[in-house]
C-alpha cells in the first residue's frame, strides 16, 4: 500500500521489475556458486570469500553483516509500528480505551522494540532447528492471511475508513475509501503522486519509496545464510531461492493491481494498516503482519550471526572477533548471536523504519553486486574446476546484475552509496595490510593467468623493433647469500623487462627419488619478495653449470618474453661475503635470514666450475646471440650510501665504450659499444639512479684530431638522446706499450676489425701483455672522482679454447681494484634515432 499509494501502479510495477531484475540476476549467480562445490556456514560471505579471496570476502562479509543487522532492526521497527497502530493510545488522548492501551513515544517504542528483539534472540539462541520450525509455522500463517486478503478484495463491500493522523495541534481526522473494483479508482491510482510519509514527516520520492520497497525483497539470501545448517545446500538453495523469487514477484504485482483498483490514494498513503480495515477477518491480518515481520527480523538476526561466526572462524580480523567463535554443545554460535543482537539493539535507536531503509538497501545492493562480481570473475577466469551444476547463467547476467545494483545504489542516495563504497575500500585496505593467510585460492591469480596467456599469444616476436627493445635479463646465481646486491643492481637494469633468477643444481635426476628443486622453490620466491625485486625464478638440474646455463638460455621465458641478456658474477679468487645479513631487507630482527640457502663456500672449498667452463658459458651465450654482462665487486656497491650522500657533485657512472684489450680497433660506434652505452643509460633512467651523472671517456691519440672525434661522439649522443659528459683521455703511453710488445708493425692482421655477427674471435689476445693491461687498468682507475659503478667493454673470448684461462686472467687484471664494475658485450642492435 505504501508503494502504490505514493508511486502509483505504473511506477510500482516498474519498481518491482527493476528490483526483481537485480534480484533475478543475483539469484542466478548465487545458484551457480552454490552448486559448484561444498558450501559451509556464512552464505554469501562464504561464496564471495572463497571466490575473490580473503580481502574482498572479509570486507564484504562485514558489509553483509551490517546489512542483516540493519535489516533485522528495520523489521523490528516495522513490527513496533504495527503493534502501536493496533494497540497504541491514539494521538491526543491521555488514557487508552479498550485494546488501545500502549503509550506512544520514542522511548516507549524503543522499549517495545527491545522486548520484541529479545524474543527473536531467544528463538535464535535455541538453535537453527527451532528457528526452522518457527519459520515454517509463520509461513503457514502468512499463507492463510494472504488467502484471506485476496478474498477480501472481492468479498468486502465499499466502505469509508476513518484515519486519525497526528499534527502540531493534536490530531487530524481524514477519510479513506475502499471503493471495491472501480475503473475510476484504478485510473486515479495509475500515476505517481508522492506525498509526506506520516510516520517520519519526510517527503517521499521514487528513490526513497524504492529503498523501502526493496527491503521486502531481500529475503532471497535467507536460505543461503543458513547454508551451514542445511543438509544439502547445493540442492536446496537454488530450488528454494528461485521458487521464493517467482512466488513473491507474482504476489507483489497482484496485490499492487488489486489495491490500485479498490482503494483511493488517501487510504493508501495515510493508513499503512488499511488491510485490517477491509479484511473479512481483521484479527488474522494483524497476526499475519506480526508473523511476517517477526519472521523477517529473526531471519536477518540469525543470518547476521552466521556471517559473524564465519568471519570469526576464518580469523580475518584476528582477536577482534575471537569471542564470536564460541558455540554451544550442539554447534549453535551463541556468542555470535548475542553480539549480533547487541548491534541490532544499537541500531534500534534510529527510531523509525523509513529512516534506515535506504542504508539497508544500499548495503544489500552492494552485497548483491559483489555476489555477481564473484560469479563473473569465476566465469571469466575459465578455470576447469568451475563446473556448477546450475547452468542457467552467463557472464552477461552477472554483468547486468552488477550494473543494476550500482545504478540503483546511486539513484537511492548518492551520499550513502559513496560512503558505503568508501567504507568498503577502507576495509579492503585494512585487510590487505593485515595480509590474512588463506588456502582458499585467489580468483585474481586465475584472472591474471587468463589475461597473461592471451597477451603472451599476442606478443609476436616477428614484430619486434629496435625502438621498443628492452633488456630481458637472466642472472645466474650460485648462492643468493653472496649475490644480494647484484640481484638488486640487475633489477635496476631491467627497465620494465623480463628478469629471471637462474640457478643450476649439480645433480642427476636418475639417481634421485624425487625432484630436489621443488622444496627450494619457496625459498627463492621468499627471497624475491624480501628483496622486493620484480623477478621470476628458474631452477634446473644439470651435470655441469655450463649445461645448466645452456638449458636456461634455451628454455627460460615464453613467446616474446625470453631473456636476451645473460648476467654472470665475475670469476675470481675472492671469498664470497654473506650479503643477505647486511642487506636492508634483512636487518630487522623479525626477518629470517636463512631462507633455506646453504652457507657460502670458504676460500679453501673448490669451486663448482673451472675457469675454462666459465669462459665457455660466455662463449655459448654469444653463439646463441645473447648479450653478456659480467659483474665484478657489485657486492661492495652500497647503493643507498652512493645515491643519498649529500656530497657534491652527485655520484657518477663511468662509461668506457672502447675495447681496452684491443687498442688497434678502438671504435665507438660498433654494436657492442652502443649496447654498452644503452645499458649505462638504462641504469641512469632507473628511479634510484636518476641523480647520478653519466661520464663517457674518449680515448684519443696524438695526431688523430681529438676535437673532431669528440664532436662526432657528442653528435651521436645527441641523436641517441643520451645526456652524458664527454671526457678526453690521452692514451698514447698505453698504446705504445702495446705496440712495443706486438709482433709485427701496425696495420698487420692484428688490426683487422671484427665483423658483427661473426663467431671468429680475435686472435690478438695473446699479443696484449700483462704490462699493457695493468697500464690500462691504471688509466681507468686514475679518472676521478671515483664513480659509483663503471661500465667497460667486454671483448669476445678467443676462438682457441686453450686461451680461455689467459683471457680470463687479462679481464681480472683489467678490472682489479676498480670497485663495482660491469663488463658488457652486446650482439644485438638496441639503439634507434627514429621517432
Amino acid at each position: 500500500g505504501f508503494v502504490v499509494g505514493h508511486a502509483g501502479l505504473y511506477q510500482a510495477l516498474a519498481m518491482f521489475a527493476v528490483a526483481y531484475f537485480i534480484i533475478g540476476m543475483t539469484v542466478l549467480s548465487v545458484c551457480a556458486i552454490a552448486t559448484n562445490g561444498a558450501l559451509d556456514a556464512g552464505g554469501a560471505y562464504y561464496m564471495i570469500s572463497r571466490a575473490l579471496g580473503p580481502e574482498f570476502g572479509g570486507s564484504i562479509g562485514i558489509m553483509f553483516f551490517l546489512a542483516n543487522v540493519c535489516g533485522s532492526a528495520l523489521y523490528v521497527l516495522g513490527l513496533v509500528e504495527a503493534v502501536v497502530d493496533s494497540f497504541g493510545i491514539p494521538p491526543g488522548q491521555e488514557a487508552g480505551t479498550g485494546v488501545h492501551v500502549l503509550p506512544q513515544s520514542y522511548w516507549y517504542e524503543l522499549l517495545y522494540g527491545t522486548v520484541l528483539l529479545a524474543l527473536c534472540l531467544l528463538v535464535c539462541l535455541v538453535g537453527a532447528s527451532i528457528y526452522a520450525k518457527a519459520t515454517f509455522l509463520i509461513f503457514l500463517i502468512v499463507a492463510a492471511v494472504l488467502g484471506t486478503i485476496l478474498v477480501s478484495f472481492f468479498a468486502t463491500r465499499p466502505l469509508k475508513v476513518p484515519i486519525r493522523l497526528p499534527n502540531s495541534n493534536g490530531t487530524e481526522t481524514d477519510n479513506g475509501f475502499f471503493t471495491g473494483f472501480s475503473l475510476s479508482t484504478l485510473r486515479d491510482n495509475l500515476g505517481g503522486e508522492y506525498g509526506v510519509d506520516y510516520t517520519t514527516g519526510q517527503m517521499m520520492s521514487f528513490s526513497s519509496v524504492f529503498a523501502v520497497m526493496f527491503n521486502g525483497c531481500t529475503g532471497i539470501m535467507a536460505g543461503s545464510n543458513m547454508s551451514g545448517d542445511l543438509k544439502r545446500p547445493s540442492y536446496s538453495i537454488p530450488r528454494g531461492t528461485i521458487s521464493a523469487v517467482l512466488f513473491t514477484y507474482l504476489v507483489y504485482n497482484l496485490l499492487a493491481f488489486l489495491m490500485c483498483a479498490t482503494c483511493n490514494r488517501i487510504l493508501l498513503q495515510k493508513d499503512y494498516g488499511f488491510l485490517r480495515d477491509i479484511s473479512i477477518f481483521p484479527p488474522l491480518v494483524t497476526v499475519g503482519i506480526y508473523a511476517a515481520t517477526l519472521s523477517a527480523a529473526m531471519s536477518n538476526l540469525i543470518g547476521a550471526s552466521r556471517i559473524l561466526y564465519a568471519l570469526a572462524r576464518d580469523d580475518l580480523f584476528g582477536r577482534a572477533l575471537a569471542l564470536a567463535k564460541k558455540t554451544s554443545a550442539s554447534g549453535n554460535p551463541v556468542m555470535a548471536v548475542i553480539l549480533s543482537w547487541l548491534v541490532v539493539q544499537v541500531v534500534l535507536f534510529s527510531g523509525k523504519l523509513n529512516t534506515i531503509a535506504s542504508v539497508v538497501t544500499i548495503f544489500f545492493l552492494l552485497v548483491y553486486a559483489t555476489v555477481n562480481l564473484a560469479c563473473l570473475a569465476l566465469e571469466w577466469a575459465s578455470a576447469p574446476n568451475f563446473r556448477p551444476t546450475f547452468r542457467y547463467f552467463t557472464w552477461h547476467t552477472c554483468l547486468l546484475g552488477i550494473a543494476g545494483c550500482c545504478v540503483m545504489m546511486f539513484l537511492i542516495s548518492p551520499v550513502s552509496a559513496s560512503a558505503s563504497l568508501g567504507f568498503l575500500l577502507l576495509l579492503l585496505l585494512a585487510l590487505d595490510y593485515l595480509s590474512p593467510s588463506s588456502t582458499w585460492g585467489y580468483i585474481s591469480q586465475a584472472l591474471i593467468f587468463h589475461q597473461v596467456r592471451k597477451y603472451l599469444l599476442m606478443l609476436d616476436v616477428r614484430k619486434d623493433h629496435v625502438k621498443f627493445w628492452r633488456p630481458q635479463m637472466l642472472l645466474m646465481v650460485q648462492n643468493p647469500r653472496g649475490s644480494a646486491r647484484l640481484i638488486d643492481f640487475v633489477n635496476d637494469l631491467k627497465k620494465s623487462g623480463l628478469y629471471v633468477l637462474g640457478h643450476v643444481e649439480l645433480q642427476d635426476l636418475d639417481m634421485l627419488p624425487s625432484d630436489p628443486l621443488q622444496p627450494q622453490q619457496d625459498s627463492w620466491l621468499s627471497l624475491v619478495d624480501k628483496l622486493n625485486v620484480k623477478a621470476f625464478v628458474s631452477l634446473t638440474l644439470a651435470p655441469s653449470v655450463r649445461h645448466g646455463v645452456r638449458q636456461l638460455l634455451f628454455t627460460s621465458g615464453l613467446g616474446g618474453m625470453r631473456p636476451n641478456t645473460l648476467v654472470l658474477g665475475f670469476y675470481d679468487d675472492e671469498a664470497p661475503q654473506d650479503g643477505l645479513a647486511r642487506h636492508p631487507a634483512f636487518t630487522s630482527a623479525r626477518e629470517d635470514v636463512h631462507l633455506g640457502f646453504p652457507p657460502l663456500r670458504t676460500p679453501t672449498t673448490p669451486k663448482l666450475l673451472s675457469a675454462r667452463e666459465y669462459v665457455g658459458i660466455v662463449a655459448d651465450a654469444l653463439k646463441m646471440l645473447r648479450n653478456v654482462l659480467l659483474a665484478r665487486q657489485l657486492e661492495s656497491l652500497d647503493k643507498a650510501w652512493e645515491l643519498r650522500r649529500a656530497a657534491s657533485p652527485p655520484p657518477t657512472i663511468h662509461v668506457w665504450p672502447v675495447n681496452l684489450l684491443r687498442p688497434d680497433s678502438a671504435r665507438y660506434a660498433d654494436t657492442c659499444s652502443l649496447f654498452l652505452l644503452q645499458m649505462a643509460c638504462v641504469l641512469n633512467m632507473a628511479r634510484a639512479w636518476r641523480r647520478a651523472r653519466l661520464r663517457l671517456f674518449l680515448c684519443v691519440e696524438a695526431g688523430t684530431m681529438p676535437h673532431a672525434q669528440e664532436e662526432k661522439l657528442r653528435q651521436l649522443l645527441k641523436d641517441l638522446r643520451i645526456q652524458a659528459q664527454i671526457q678526453l683521455v690521452p692514451w698514447d703511453a698505453i698504446t705504445r706499450l702495446h705496440w712495443q710488445t706486438c709482433q709485427g708493425p701496425p696495420g698487420g692482421p692484428a688490426e683487422e676489425e671484427e665483423e658483427e655477427g661473426i663467431v671468429n674471435f680475435p686472435t690478438n689476445t695473446t699479443q696484449v701483455s700483462d704490462e699493457y693491461v695493468c697500464a690500462a687498468n691504471k688509466l681507468v682507475l686514475e679518472q676521478s672522482p671515483a664513480p659509483a659503478v663503471r661500465f667497460l667493454y667486454l671483448p669476445r673470448p678467443p676462438a682457441d679454447t686453450s686461451l680461455y684461462p689467459l683471457y680470463l686472467h687479462q679481464l681480472e687484471l683489467l678490472t682489479r681494484g676498480l670497485g663495482p664494475t660491469v663488463l658488457v658485450h652486446g650482439v644485438s642492435a638496441v639503439t634507434s634515432t627514429q621517432l
